[in-house]
């Protein structure tokens, strides 16, 4: 019966070795990488996804509002059928790890490259994001807007119930 407790305080003392092995102590220095140095490092600045000509990573991108706040990132990328030329992005706003956010399809010509933080700036916040008409995958739309087209029930004229007498 005294088996598991046993077992259990032999684990724990297992880990606390391993555990205080990995500690080093504050006023031990830590040694420098061979050749490091203890100047800052300067990022160099980060390149406009849309001037590459591969486009692939631009799903993702972080977007920022014009008060400079996280509005959400690009979900998806949008293309001018015809003309094979990105015309909108799809701006996933709000949500948890991609799930719940409202989704709005915007024109590539108010997003401006921040190359510091290597993020898309929108001129507008949060709020009026989550105020347009949410994107619906699939639908199309000639006005290139967020809102699916209204669809009318299709005439048949089969089935509808039509029972005159002749």
């Amino acid at each position: 019966m005294h088996k598991i407790p046993i077992a259990a305080a032999a684990v724990l003392a297992m880990l606390s070795v391993g555990a205080s092995a990995q500690t080093t102590s504050p006023s031990t220095p830590r040694p420098a990488s061979p050749g490091a140095s203890s100047a800052p490092v300067q990022r160099e600045p980060a390149i406009n996804p849309l001037t590459k000509d591969d486009v692939s990573n631009i799903e993702g991108t972080t977007v920022y509002g014009g008060d400079d706040a996280k509005i959400g990132y690009v979900s998806t990328v949008l293309m001018e059928p015809q003309s094979k030329k990105i015309d909108r992005l799809v701006v996933n706003a709000g949500g948890m790890l991609g799930m719940g956010g409202h989704r709005v399809a915007i024109p590539i010509d108010q997003f401006k490259w921040d190359s510091d933080k290597a993020a898309f700036k929108l001129p507008m916040t949060t709020a009026s994001v989550k105020s347009m008409p949410e994107w619906v995958e699939g639908a199309t739309t000639a006005t290139g807007s967020s809102q699916p087209p209204k669809t009318e029930k299709p005439v048949t004229g089969a089935g509808d119930g039509d029972k005159t007498s002749k």
